[in-house]
């Protein structure tokens, strides 16, 4: 049975709070299509692969992490962005996007979504968002060397990260965010975390692991992200009795 758009609206807002988020995007609809839905496709970003992708399994609603509208971006509609909002509305596709809201849902989201894929037993939070942390410390369920726990994260993740190894003998306490969040590595150094995990590296990003000691693992924007909108996907479906599919676009960033 369908269910209203607004009413998918309502629960995603209800659950992930964005107005108490400054967010470099709009979270929530970017693109209004139908106001009935009866099956949600759920994707990282909303590349025009995504879409036509959507469209071949008659979607109502696409929900992604990566959106449209960023802060600094041009506003005119007109090229790429021109394209894939053309195909959303010849099709009469709603868009819906949630960011950092998504990363730090304690549930649902990204990095509570890779730590549960990566057994990692969560701790205390850490830097300045207090009320809804982007960066979290924990435990391995087992302690690994640098070794293995980079071919831990390939078995898991479906690629090989960037890795810098560290001092430490063996990984058991690790500081996590996914995502472009290698700003955050000195963080973990002040933390005392064995190792860094994120989603990207920057060249200076080397130096600091190398100098600090810590071991780094850039495992992929992507694929550090390809989580949390897969649980929010199936939270929809649960909550409101309708169809769910996620597709994967494959991204080696």
């Amino acid at each position: 049975m369908p269910v209203r758009l607004k009413d998918i609206d309502t629960t995603l807002r209800k659950l992930l709070k964005p107005e108490e988020f400054d967010d470099y995007c709009p979270n929530g609809i970017q693109v209004e299509g139908k106001g009935e839905i009866q099956k949600i496709v759920t994707g990282v970003t909303a590349s025009r692969a995504l879409i036509e992708a959507a469209i071949v399994k008659e979607a109502d609603l696409i929900l992604v992490h990566h959106g449209y509208f960023w802060k600094g971006e041009e506003v005119t509609i007109t090229g790429l962005k021109k394209v894939r909002i053309q195909l959303l509305l010849s099709k009469d596709i709603s868009l819906c996007a949630y960011h950092l809201p998504l990363d730090a849902h304690p549930r649902l989201g990204n990095n509570a979504q890779l730590a549960k894929i990566l057994g990692i037993i969560q701790q205390a939070p850490l830097g300045p968002a207090k009320k809804h942390p982007l960066v979290l410390s924990g435990n391995l369920s087992e302690p690994q060397s640098f070794n293995q726990f980079e071919a831990f994260l390939e078995s898991k993740l479906g690629q090989k990260p960037i890795s810098i190894e560290g001092r430490s003998k063996n990984i058991k306490s690790i500081v996590w965010c996914s995502g472009a969040a290698q700003g955050f590595i000195e963080l973990a150094v002040e933390f005392g975390a064995d190792a860094y995990l994120t989603g990207e590296v920057s060249e200076q990003t080397v130096h600091i692991a190398r100098e600090s000691g810590i071991h780094f693992f850039a495992a992929g924007h992507h694929a550090t992200e390809r989580y949390g909108v897969q649980a929010l996907g199936e939270y929809l479906a649960n909550e409101h009795s309708i169809s769910h599919t996620f597709i994967d676009i494959p991204n080696p960033v």
